[in-house]
């Protein structure tokens, strides 16, 4: 669990620095390292982030508010 903790924190937090990229620059990163156009890898990479997003919501909801990241 720990594991899978760490590796939805990472996607979390690139998810994120997308986000901030988009609102302030109006930069999309995924977009710029996978094409403008729609295709499977960016949608992988979004999925992804929005699997670690739940991850993570169910993980604290179910832990009674805290997540660990020891083993």
């Amino acid at each position: 669990m720990v594991v899978v903790n760490y590796i939805a924190f990472i996607l979390l937090a690139i998810g994120g620095l997308n986000w901030g990229l988009i609102g302030i620059f109006n930069y999309n990163l995924v977009s710029a390292i996978f094409g403008e156009k729609p295709n499977v890898w960016s949608s992988i990479v979004y999925i992804l982030v929005f699997l670690s997003a739940l991850w993570l919501l169910f993980s604290i909801i179910y832990s009674a508010g805290t997540l660990s990241f020891k083993a």
